[in-house]
């Protein structure tokens, strides 16, 4: 389903993977996620990096490098070395001032000048991509230099001057095509400015930032336009010196109940715990132990002998100590847990393991496809007549093929009858010279499944699609090969918080496809609501893989992006993911894009970004039976 956006970028999948892949091991948290936004920030509360969509271009170098700097800066600099505290009194100060935009924007273009050279010299490896970063923005803001100076926006030219300075590679860089004003405040300014690159700590950098601002308030236009972001977000939530520290902190305990203990009257008493078994001697003793530490509990004045002393809430913990050894017997490393022991024995194996995590709370609801209506049987007729063209020609070709393949002798052979080319013998150190007739060619191994996109936005196209899908089961029903046709949407009226019904519309079954003449039921196709394609995909292809045949083929008949309740930005990712799963699986899954008469790049990359290579282009869904036909031939001859 087409979804309109104020912002329409195009997702390449693979980059992002990889940026979520570096957000998550460079922040050392498997939970946190990559997210493209205007600009870029780290937020500890819901787990997220941003990436700012400065960086979304066709250049392919600067736009991986943009990215990545991005997430350098968020989670190797400010996640670890930015001071919480200094920020937040920073804009308390500005709170006032007639130029928090500029403030704002100042104090993290310095803060992340001092965070880029410590990154760079604890993982010089950086290098090359924050040059890329730097050579770019340089670009950038002289242009932006200009626009400002046309436009007479004083503070945003001030800004653009502010940065070119601090990156120039010469120590008085000329800007001619500035305001006198602006280059003399420039001047004014070089001593705070130059004093950035010897800060050591945030607190450092907001002095300065606040004394530039400060320095300006005969200023009375703030800055217009947004070059950087804040890099944390809800900072008012925070009260550790560092995110790291908010992320690793320990919470006291929820409730504040207290118990004293009679010390002398108590049966409180101290005895280890040791394990033993005929191997463990137990003579090297390794005191290994367990800590249980408690949300919820009664604090008492009992102290374990091994316990740490640091919080409250370890007053509510035990500790249970032993010795450990490897053991001759049995060995259990490798044994499921008994969550997915449970899991399989139920069958209820968990969604998010099966069908990625954004589908955790989507529902597969089947939907069985009823008898044919007196009109859904004419015009079920008139299609047929309409492809017949189509069918005769791929049929035949099909089973010319297949006709040649039986007849046609093996050639060059080392044993069989002997041929009539006996140069082979000459000049061959290893000659076949023989061959055999009549090789007898086996049955078409293959399955299909043809999943249609029911979506809102195919209104103006499932009547035309329903043409291709015809000519779809017609050649396979000829050619006796099983095959499935499956209507897929999800239900948006009926969307909960924990619960997303999708739904799936069998037209036909592997079982029934070429045993029933009821080709009719694919005119009760219909468009619905929304679409979750990469749940889609993974629930056909489970059901694909089950399969004993050779071939297997997943073809999707889709007229744009994913489009679902939460499922907007990450549905392409989620989408791409489900392709590569079923791909690794040996399953070939092809794209097929239903345009609305011309293809922009825009729709071109996103299908390449989801499918790859294996996509179809179709430029209107008249064309359909007329570009499907020769794909059909190409997966067909690939079988014989």
């Amino acid at each position: 389903m087409v979804d309109n956006r104020w912002i329409n970028t195009t997702i390449d999948t693979n980059l992002f993977l990889q940026l979520q892949d570096l957000t998550a091991v460079l922040s050392g948290n498997a939970d946190f996620t990559f997210e493209y936004t205007y600009g870029s920030s780290i937020d500890i509360i819901d787990h997220k990096v941003t990436g700012s969509s400065l960086w979304d271009m066709d250049k392919r170098d600067i736009k991986e490098s943009g990215y990545k700097t991005d997430i350098f800066l968020r989670t190797e600099g400010t996640l670890h070395h930015t001071h919480v505290p200094s920020l937040k009194a920073y804009l308390q100060d500005m709170d006032e001032s007639k130029l928090l935009k500029f403030a704002i924007q100042l104090v993290t273009l310095l803060e992340d000048i001092r965070l880029e050279e410590m990154i760079k010299r604890e993982r010089p490896g950086t290098k090359r991509d924050f040059a890329i970063r730097t050579k770019y923005l340089k670009h950038y803001f002289a242009t932006q230099l200009a626009t400002n100076v046309t436009r007479s926006y004083a503070l945003d030219e001030l800004f653009c001057l502010i940065y070119l300075l601090l990156q120039a590679n010469e120590p008085d860089p000329a800007f001619p095509q500035a305001n006198t004003a602006q280059l003399d405040r420039l001047e004014s300014l070089k001593p705070l400015l130059f004093a950035s690159f010897e800060a050591k700590t945030t607190a450092d950098i907001t002095e300065i930032a606040y004394n530039i601002a400060f320095s300006l308030t005969d200023q009375n236009k703030d800055m217009v336009n947004d070059y950087f972001t804040f890099p944390i977000s809800h900072i008012e939530h925070l009260t550790q010196n560092t995110l790291f520290d908010e992320l690793t902190r320990t919470d006291e305990l929820a409730n504040q109940n207290t118990e004293e203990v009679d010390e002398e009257n108590n049966k409180y008493f101290d005895q280890p715990f040791s394990t033993w078994h005929r191997e463990n001697q137990n003579s090297d003793r390794k005191q290994n132990f367990l800590q249980f530490e408690l949300e919820v509990g009664t604090k008492t004045n009992i102290r374990g002998g091994a316990a740490r002393e640091t919080e409250d809430a370890d007053q509510a913990m035990g500790s249970v100590q032993g010795a450990s050894g490897n053991s001759k017997r049995n060995d259990y490393s490798e044994l499921e847990s008994l969550e997915k022991q449970e899991d399989k024995r139920s069958g209820n194996e968990s969604s998010d393991r099966i069908y990625g995590e954004e589908n955790k709370h989507a529902v597969a609801i089947e939907k069985n496809a009823g008898t044919s209506s007196d009109a859904d049987l004419d015009l079920y007729r008139q299609y047929v007549q309409e492809i017949e063209p189509f069918k005769r020609k791929l049929a035949a070709t099909i089973e010319k093929t297949i006709e040649h393949k039986k007849n046609a002798p093996r050639k060059d052979l080392v044993i069989g009858r002997l041929s009539k080319k006996l140069l082979p013998l000459v000049i061959d150190e290893n000659p076949r010279v023989f061959y055999k007739k009549s090789q007898e060619s086996s049955d078409m191994d293959a399955v299909f499944t043809l999943l249609v996109d029911c979506s809102a936005s195919m209104h103006n196209k499932m009547n035309e699609t329903k043409r291709g899908i015809v000519l779809f089961h017609e050649v396979l029903n000829q050619l006796k090969i099983p095959h499935a046709i499956v209507g897929f949407w999800e239900d948006a009226n009926k969307v909960k918080e924990n619960y997303q019904p999708n739904f799936f519309h069998r037209i036909h079954s592997y079982d029934d496809s070429f045993y029933k003449n009821d080709g009719a039921r694919i005119m009760q196709l219909e468009p619905e609501e929304d679409n979750r394609d990469g749940f889609s995909i993974r629930v056909m292809t489970k059901e694909l893989a089950a399969r004993r045949e050779k071939n297997k083929f997943l073809l999707i008949f889709s007229d744009g992006e994913p489009a679902a309740s939460g499922y907007d930005q990450n549905g392409i990712v989620d989408t791409n993911v489900a392709v590569v799963e079923a791909r690794k699986k040996g399953i070939e899954v092809i794209g097929m894009f239903l345009a609305d008469g011309v293809i922009d790049e825009h729709e071109d990359a996103t299908m390449q970004n989801i499918y790859g290579k294996e996509r179809l282009m179709i430029p209107s869904v008249a064309e359909l039976p007329e570009l499907f036909a020769p794909l059909l031939k190409r997966l067909l001859l690939k079988v014989i």
